[in-house]
Order: C-alpha cells, then sequence, then structure tokens
C-alpha cells in the first residue's frame, strides 16, 4: 500500500464557487432565444431538397447535355480512383525484384518493345542500359530476373520477324548458361541453382530449334543440334539423378511432360526430314512420360501410327564394319507389318479418346479422333479395301467438321476423291 496522502480537494472546489457567484454573469448559447436555434436534421432535409430541386431543374432544362455530364463526373470519378490501382498493378508491381534504377529503364524499354510504340532501337538502348545498371548494382547474371529480361528482348525481336537477331541473343544466354554450369555448378548442387541455370539451357535449346527450324531461317542442321542437346541434357541428368541420387536442396528436374515435349520437337523436326525411322522411338518414349488418360496421348499415338506407316529404315552401307556375331542381324520389318503396326496404334488412339470424358476431354481428343479415323482410312486404301477406305473417310470428315478441324475436312475429302478414281480406273 502507498503510504503517501494527497491533500482533499472539497476547500478548493468550495473556494471556486464561491468566486463564481461575484462574477458577471455571461449569457450562454443555452440562453438564446429559441427561435435562433435549428435542428441539424432540419437543415439537412433543406439542403437536400434543394440539391434536387436544382438537379431536377438542370435536368428538365438541358434533358441531353446533364446527363451527359453527369456520366463525364462519373467516369472521370472512377478513373481517378483506378489510377492508383493501376500505377502498383501494373507499373510497380511487375519490376518490384529490381532495383528502382533498373526498373526505371525496364519500363522504358518495355514501352518501346510492343504496340504501336514499338521501336527496337530505343527498346534494344534501354533494355542494355537496364543490364548494364543491374551488373553495376551486383545482380546475379543467372538469376531467373536477369534471364528473363534478356529472354524478353530476344521476344522483342521475334515479334519484330528479326529472327537472326533473336537467335544471336539466346544462344548468348544458353553458351553462358552452359559455361557457369560446368565452371560454378558442382559450388551450387544444394541451393538449387544449378538445377535452375541447367533447366534453363534445356528451354533455350527448344526454343532456338524452333527459331532455327521456321520458314525464314530453315536451317535444319542448326535445329537439329539444338534440340539433340536440349534432349541429351534431360537425359544425362535424369540418369545421374537416378545413379547418384538426389542431394539435399538441389530441387526438382523437368517434369516427365516436359521432358516428353523434347523429345516430341524431336520427333517432329525428324519427321519433316522424313526420317521417321528415328521419330517412331522419340514419340514412343515420349508416350511413355505422359498421362496415360490424357488427351495428348490420344495425339502421340496418333504421331507414332503415321511415323510407322511411313517408316523406311536406312539402306545398310557397305562402308560400315561387319555386326559382331553377339549383335545378331534382325532383319527390317515388311511394310505390310510396319502398316498393321500403325492401325493398331490408330485403332488405339480412338479407344483412348473413346474413353476420356469431360473435363479430361479437351480438343485434342476430338482432333485426335477424326486424325485416327482419316488414318485407318489410308491403311484400308494401302491394302486395296475400297469399302473400309470409304466409310472412315466420311466418318472422318463428319467428324472433322463437327469439331471444325477444317484440315481434316479437306483430307478426308481429298481421300474420297482418290478412292472415286480408283472405281473408274477398274
Amino acid at each position: 500500500m502507498f503510504s503517501r496522502t494527497f491533500p482533499r480537494v472539497g476547500r478548493r472546489i468550495s473556494s471556486h464557487l464561491i468566486q463564481a457567484q461575484h462574477r458577471p454573469q455571461i449569457q450562454t448559447f443555452a440562453e438564446l432565444p429559441l427561435q435562433a436555434r435549428i435542428p441539424a436534421q432540419q437543415c439537412m432535409r433543406k439542403r437536400e431538397a434543394s440539391t434536387l430541386a436544382s438537379a431536377r431543374k438542370l435536368y428538365y432544362e438541358n434533358p441531353f447535355t446533364f446527363p451527359l455530364a453527369v456520366a463525364c463526373i462519373l467516369v472521370g470519378m472512377g478513373g481517378f480512383l483506378y489510377l492508383p490501382y493501376y500505377y502498383h498493378t501494373y507499373i510497380i508491381a511487375p519490376y518490384h525484384k529490381f532495383p528502382e534504377p533498373v526498373a526505371k529503364k525496364l519500363r522504358r524499354a518495355i514501352f518501346y518493345s510492343s504496340g504501336r510504340n514499338m521501336d527496337l532501337r530505343e527498346a534494344n538502348k534501354y533494355f542494355r542500359q537496364g543490364l548494364q545498371i543491374a551488373d553495376e548494382m551486383g545482380m546475379d547474371p543467372f538469376s531467373d530476373e536477369i534471364i528473363g529480361v534478356k529472354i524478353s528482348l530476344a521476344a522483342m525481336f521475334e515479334r519484330a520477324q528479326q529472327y537472326k537477331l533473336a537467335i544471336e541473343v539466346l544462344d548468348i544466354i544458353r553458351r553462358d548458361c552452359f559455361r557457369w554450369v560446368e565452371a560454378l555448378g558442382d559450388k551450387h548442387w544444394n541451393d538449387g541453382k544449378r538445377t535452375r541455370v541447367l533447366a534453363k539451357t534445356v528451354a533455350l535449346n527448344i526454343k532456338l530449334g524452333e527459331l532455327y527450324g521456321n520458314q525464314y531461317i530453315a536451317n535444319r542442321d542448326a535445329a537439329e543440334e539444338r534440340l539433340v542437346e536440349a534432349v541429351e541434357t534431360i537425359l544425362k541428368e535424369k540418369q545421374r539423378r537416378e545413379q547418384d541420387g538426389i542431394q539435399p536442396g538441389e530441387g526438382d528436374w523437368l517434369s516427365d511432360e516436359e521432358a516428353g515435349a523434347a523429345l516430341e520437337a524431336l520427333g517432329h523436326h525428324y519427321e519433316e526430314k522424313n526420317l521417321h525411322y528415328l521419330a517412331t522411338p522419340l514419340f514412343l518414349q515420349a508416350l511413355t512420360l505422359c498421362p496415360p488418360k490424357s488427351c495428348h496421348s490420344v495425339v502421340l499415338m496418333n504421331n507414332l501410327s503415321i511415323s510407322l506407316a511411313q517408316q523406311k529404315p536406312p539402306p545398310s552401307s557397305p562402308s560400315l564394319p561387319p555386326t559382331p556375331s553377339s549383335f545378331p542381324n534382325t532383319p527390317s520389318p515388311s511394310p505390310s507389318a510396319l502398316t498393321d503396326q500403325a492401325r493398331q496404334w490408330a485403332s488405339k488412339a480412338l479407344a483412348l479418346a473413346a474413353s476420356i470424358a469431360p473435363p479430361d476431354r479437351t480438343e485434342e481428343c476430338d482432333v485426335g479422333c477424326a486424325v485416327a479415323t482419316h488414318n485407318l482410312g489410308e491403311f484400308a486404301e494401302l491394302d486395296g479395301d475400297i469399302q473400309e477406305a470409304r466409310r472412315r473417310y466420311e466418318e472422318a470428315a463428319a467428324l472433322a467438321k463437327a469439331v471444325s478441324f477444317p484440315e481434316g475436312e479437306v483430307n478426308a475429302k481429298k481421300g474420297l476423291k482418290r478412292l472415286s478414281k480408283m472405281e473408274m480406273d477398274r
């Protein structure tokens, strides 16, 4: 308990009251006449009534311009409220991982890299200035942010159809990433950086394969080199993990779908070069990595069917050394055997597509059904079964029309014309 006491306040209060009695009285607001006091609610009602009356009067005097003026005011208020949201969402947020000096240059670069304001020279200048400032400020050149800026520069050149410049930029990034993995990758097993940079090289190789293979560059050898490097990197890393195990903190490698996409890209490249005997095992391996009950499996089965039907193994060269006795020479399958295998894969594609129901069923299943049915018609045509081929072509044309697949409809009608000509020649 506190032992200290405080003086009583009774005497002081009474003395103040006595002094107040001898002071002159001052009239307060409470003693003013009642007529001078207007309730606040009444004031508000009068103000609202006058505002509504004024608005009604303006509307009757200007029936067209008054609503337009109100609409402009509301739109202006909405725009004023939207500006802070736009600024923080589209101006600040995309660059929040960059220092402001770098972000400032990148905003200018993005402004000049697309749309009506596209100016390759200005955009390229600001991209490079941003990268230079980032390097001076010590940003990691192999971070996702900096590599993403360089890829954005290449994407700008691709949109402007400057494919050689896009290839040059992407190839520089690819070489730098590979050199980093070889020189410093062993020091970054446990922080996931080695895995991340190595995965970038795979994606860059696949994109370079696409750019080299387009109609404007048409460098098939370079495209094949890049795609082969992507597939080899995927398989080597997967094999290393299976043999040596995954180290702590190393991170996940590419998913089966991503690895399958690389295999499929190389398979399509070999298809375009009519090297179907090389495309077949790639499509088959991609199929093993694809989810079994997916519509993309239907597409891969069709690709495998087409590749088998057109497969022509390379002739044996006399310059090659003789095969050791431990590896017996197995004869190449006959064309009829390959056609029979192709027919089986097309039938499997149809059966799989029929077993997939929404929401898992996508447009790939519908198009895959039309393609597989058309392929079965071609196989029947090769066997000389005109009736079966006609039935399949008619069914393929109906399916293609139903799913808005004009290319399939055109090809099916071409098959029907071939059958009609064959019947007339008999």
